[in-house]
């Protein structure tokens, strides 16, 4: 069973001063409203409704922690792209966000959730400016993957991956989808990784023989015993 399996709701935080529990390595999940960021956590954790969406999309305004085992954690921070906010409030909810990203030590990394029919927007950039502050790693999963043509896959992956290049070095990318379960061991690796969990050793395959006439034997060379 993947570790993620054993991911359970801890608790909610609504500012930073709420973060003073004991934590051995966190990661965050970000990304736009309706991204597929909820579906791709659940996917992930093999759960249907570990992690869901708001129905008022934009409304949800803290972290969500989901706990691991051994003081590690999962996060699902709120969704970004609506504008149904007023604009005192998501002014503070910047704020939040950003100081999160920013200062918390133990933030291993961040996987950043993209459509991958719309990966690059001007949101997800200013979220990886965000995070730039704090040199840590960045994972994307580009979601609903399955709705591209291969082609169009091999293009996308190219293109986010070139301009995360040039935005931030350390960075991972991969095509996610919660359909397909597509991406599911690339994150799942990327995660142990990062909070230092070593995944079990990958059983090896077994190739069948092949089918058909057995090899001919060879005749048997006579041994020191038989010469003379």
């Amino acid at each position: 069973m993947s570790f993620l399996h054993r991911a359970t709701f801890f608790t909610t935080v609504a500012a930073l001063t709420d973060l003073a529990f004991e934590s051995n390595g966190e990661v965050a999940f970000a990304g736009r409203s309706n991204a597929g960021k909820s579906s791709a956590i659940n996917t992930l954790a093999n759960q249907r409704r570990l992690a869901f969406t708001s129905k008022t999309p934009g409304r949800t305004q803290h972290l969500n922690y989901f706990g691991l085992g051994d003081d590690k954690y999962l996060v699902d921070l709120p969704g970004y792209g609506y504008a149904k906010i007023q604009r005192s409030a998501k002014a503070g909810w910047d704020a939040f966000l950003s100081g999160y990203l920013q200062t918390r030590e133990q933030l291993a990394g961040m996987v950043l959730i993209m459509d991958a029919r719309h990966p690059l927007t001007e949101l997800d950039l200013q979220m990886l400016d965000w995070f730039a502050d704090a040199q840590k790693p960045v994972h994307v999963l580009l979601t609903k993957a399955d709705k591209l043509t291969r082609n169009d896959q091999r293009a996308t992956l190219l293109k986010v991956r070139s301009t995360l290049n040039q935005r931030i070095g350390t960075n991972t990318v991969s095509l996610f989808s919660s359909l397909k379960k597509t991406g599911v061991e690339e994150a799942e690796a990327v995660i142990a990784k990062w909070l230092g969990i070593e995944l079990p050793a990958k059983k090896p395959v077994k190739v069948p023989a092949p089918k058909g006439r057995p090899a001919a034997h060879s005749a048997k060379t006579p041994g020191p015993e038989n010469a003379g």
